[in-house]
């Protein structure tokens, strides 16, 4: 068994928490990305894992060992690094067999068959005898992770490995990387400031900031049912439109009032109490809707396109309403231009609303019905 438990786990640099009070269950054989931006703390979380840095406080569980005071040598880890870490002098043969001899007992031909089938996975078999200097970004990563497979490991640490390569080669090892989950079924825990790697990558997502474990959930229950502000605006691409309204009750029903709309919201479990609350409401690009393939009865406002971006499968809008700014997703091929004024309509089944001073989440206008794990610190 190679599950992982973070139990309050802490890392202190100086005056400097990079990580703060970390409580994280990895299960065995699961896929988990550790997602969040720049100096959150996701690399040192790994690294501590690694047995790479010292924990300042708590307990690192793997199995059932308590692996605090452990070398990473004998943790039945091997970690992926993001600048690969092989060795230009040698073959990408003798990178994937180097340290094998002080980790393991294996023989000469033992390690030598692990290689080729490694390489064999991989579909590297024909670069073996290359030099790091001579292979390709993917090629050079491909060998990093044939370094890592030869071990054997019970647990796979890998540190924003795709980074370095450009964006086609990018999508076509994150399919790679899935196949080769699918097939070993190892413990994994993959690091990236990526969100799109995270949505595609994992079985489920952990979301930190600022040293904190903001919120830990399949992907789409992520995107769906964001714990908090932070999680709603880093998850999805273009991050999720917030604006600040009032809440009012009217004719028996909740309304959110904005200075330039003004949206009933579906009763549902979080409205009781909010009336005359100062909260931030929260949709999606792709929630909101141009009027005239709404029904008639839909509520809709007017807003002025500022920025048109064609991307091809979509059409992106940036809008002026009242004192905000929106961004919408449209049909690729629609003639509407900066300077345009549009109608629109959101959908109601995908509205959220924020608190104003913390963030959490008070109401999704569809209720979750199994949430499946959701922490979020103090």
């Amino acid at each position: 068994m190679s599950e992982i438990q973070l139990q309050q786990l802490v890392k202190q640099y100086d005056d400097v928490t990079a990580v703060q009070g970390m409580d994280l269950e990895v299960r065995d054989g699961e896929f988990l990305v550790l997602v969040g931006p720049s100096g959150c703390g996701k690399s040192t979380t790994l690294r501590m894992i690694a047995g790479l840095e010292d924990i300042t406080d708590g307990t690192l569980r793997i199995g059932d060992s308590v692996v605090n005071n452990v070398p990473p040598k004998d943790r039945s880890i091997a970690m992926v690094f993001q600048n690969y870490a092989l060795y230009p002098h040698m073959t990408a043969a003798k990178n994937m067999k180097f340290g094998m001899k002080s980790v393991s007992d294996f023989s000469t031909a033992e390690i030598d068959d692990r290689v080729q089938e490694a390489a064999e996975t991989l579909d590297i078999t024909d670069l073996l005898d290359r030099k790091p200097k001579e292979l390709s970004g993917g090629e050079r990563q491909r060998v990093a992770i044939g370094r890592a497979l030869v071990r054997e490991p019970e647990v796979f640490l890998l540190d924003e490995p795709l980074s370095n390569l450009d964006a086609k080669l990018r999508v076509q090892m994150r399919a790679e990387l899935l196949k080769l989950h699918r097939e070993l079924a190892t413990t994994t825990i993959y690091v990236t400031h990526d969100q799109t790697e995270a949505m595609t990558l994992g079985d489920r997502v952990a979301v930190m900031d600022d040293g904190e474990l903001q919120q830990v959930a399949p992907p789409q229950e992520l995107y769906d049912y964001p714990t908090n502000r932070f999680v709603a605006g880093f998850i999805g691409e273009p991050s999720m439109n917030v604006f600040p309204v009032t809440v009012r009750h009217q004719n028996g029903r909740f309304v959110a009032d904005h200075s330039g709309f003004s949206v009933t919201l579906p009763t549902g479990d979080g409205l009781d109490g909010l009336e005359g609350s100062e909260v931030d409401f929260g949709v999606r690009p792709e929630d909101i809707t141009l009027a005239q393939n709404l029904p008639d009865s839909t509520e809709t406002f007017q807003a002025e396109v500022t920025v048109r971006e064609p991307l091809g499968e979509l059409l992106l809008l940036h809008c002026r309403v009242g004192d905000d700014e929106l961004q919408v997703k449209v049909e690729p091929r629609s003639q509407i231009q900066p300077g345009d004024t549009i109608e629109l309509g959101f959908n109601e089944a995908r509205l959220h609303l924020f608190e104003a001073v913390s963030g959490d989440a008070l109401y999704h206008s569809t209720p979750q019905e199994a949430p499946s794990e959701a922490v979020a610190t103090e």
